[in-house]
Order: structure tokens, then C-alpha cells, then sequence
């Protein structure tokens, strides 16, 4: 398997601290079977900055480290971008990372929110010639609200990937629900695991995968791990017509 979010490197954000930490989710990663992982380090979030040539050096030291290690597992470079309006302008300068060089790009929301210039900016991305995958709006507070916004942001040209541990209820019932409303409405693209250590924020991707492939069957299952195959490859994803998350009737009630 591919898992194309992590914070696998260390010392340079919330995720591992350490090489010895980096060492240990590497090792887990491997176990979950996965062979690739994306490091996407936080950028712009109010904490921290992560620029394109920062991220590709850290990168290769780790790359290197695992292969001293004999740890099968390919780092390859991303970013984890927080919605911001110097996007374009950073992505001209070069300061932006998309995932692996590819036409895809990691666009995260606040946690509580969806910023107003939320629909220009997704546009502004796709005429800058990449595609923005928005990251775990299952977790989206506003997204949870009123899941029309996110169904508008995909029927306008924009890819989602929810978290592999929302699938499995280790963010809790109600967003593991609207996790599974997102698959079920074709809202999502891509599971990932988000992962930044290997005790909170771990990777539990072949749990959330075997979840996915027993309540929506193998189409659903080899469409997710094709598709972080096909970003890898900067192919053309596979996609499914959206549609609106539907309300749950609740004792006869809307």
C-alpha cells in the first residue's frame, strides 16, 4: 500500500520528534503494509513553515537513513499546506511542495472552519495547473455542518482524503459516521493515514482498508489503493460522480 500523508519526519513539526521516532513509525508502517509513504510536514499552519527545498533535503536524509537501517519503505516529499492567501504567489516561488512533483496538492482547512475564500482559492489552484486535495474533511467542523460545501468543492474540480482512523472510529462515532457518509456519497478520493506517531496518531490504514472493502466491496477498496498509485504516477485519479450527503432521518424526524 501507499500512504500519501504522514509526518513521519522528524523534528520539523507535530509529527516524529526524532530519527529514532521516524525509525519506529517506519517500522510500523511496513508491518500495516505499506512500501511508499508521502512525508507531508505542515506548512503555514500558525506553528509551523516548511518550504519546498527544506522538506526535499530532509527527505533524502531520511531515505538514506532507512536504507542504512534496511527498512523497506520509499519517502517520497510532500506538504501538508493550510489554506492561506499568499498560496498562488507561493506556489510561483517555488515555496510550496506538491505531493511527489505531481499535479496534486494538499489543502488543509482549520479545524472549526471553512474560510470564506475557500472556493476562489480551490479555482485559483486548478488554473495554477494543480489539483487540490482537500485533507480529513471528515474532521471539519463547518464540513459537518453543512457537508453541501464540501460536495461543491468536488464538483468543481477538487479531490478529499479522509483519514484512515476516522473509517475506523478512532476519532470518535459522529466523524466516523460522516466518514463513511463521504464514501458512501463519492465525496472522497483518497485513504490516508495522517499518522504522527505510533501510539495517538497511528497508521492503522490496513484496518480502516479491510473496513472499507467489507461494507462497500472490492470496487470501492481497489479504486482507494489505485488511486494513491495513480497520484504517485501524477496519472489521472479515478472519480465517481458526487452527490450531496443525504440527511439521516432520526425518529421519523428530519
Amino acid at each position: 500500500m501507499i500512504d500519501i500523508h504522514s509526518h513521519i519526519l522528524p523534528g520539523v513539526d507535530d509529527g516524529a520528534q526524532t530519527e529514532t521516532d521516524s525509525i519506529e513509525m517506519a517500522k510500523a508502517a511496513v508491518e500495516q503494509g505499506i512500501h511508499t509513504i508521502i512525508a507531508t510536514p505542515h506548512h503555514r499552519n500558525g506553528k509551523y513553515e516548511n518550504d519546498r527545498d527544506t522538506i526535499m533535503h530532509n527527505v533524502d536524509i531520511l531515505s538514506e537513513l532507512f536504507v542504512r537501517q534496511d527498512i523497506p519503505l520509499t519517502v517520497l516529499p510532500g506538504q501538508e499546506v493550510r489554506i492561506n492567501g499568499d498560496m498562488i504567489e507561493e506556489i510561483q516561488n517555488k515555496k510550496i511542495l506538491s505531493l511527489n512533483d505531481t499535479k496534486y496538492m494538499f489543502v488543509e482547512f482549520p479545524s472549526s472552519s471553512v474560510p470564506r475564500y475557500a472556493a476562489q482559492m480551490l479555482f485559483d489552484i486548478q488554473v495554477a495547473g494543480y489539483t487540490p486535495i482537500i485533507v480529513h474533511p471528515e474532521r471539519n467542523a463547518e464540513l459537518i455542518q453543512d457537508p453541501s460545501k464540501l460536495y461543491e468543492f468536488v464538483r468543481k474540480g477538487s479531490l478529499t482524503q479522509v483519514t484512515a482512523a476516522s473509517v475506523i472510529g478512532k476519532f470518535g462515532k459522529n466523524i466516523q459516521k460522516f466518514s463513511h457518509q463521504l464514501i458512501e456519497s463519492n465525496l472522497t478520493h483518497f485513504v490516508a493515514t495522517d499518522a504522527h506517531n505510533t501510539t495517538t496518531r497511528g497508521f492503522c490504514l490496513q484496518e480502516a482498508m479491510h473496513t472499507i472493502k467489507q461494507e462497500y466491496g472490492s470496487e470501492y477498496f481497489y479504486m482507494f489503493l489505485e488511486n494513491s498509485q495513480l497520484l504517485v504516477d501524477n496519472s489521472n485519479v479515478n472519480k465517481v460522480e458526487p452527490f450531496k450527503v443525504k440527511k439521516k432521518k432520526f425518529l421519523g424526524l428530519f
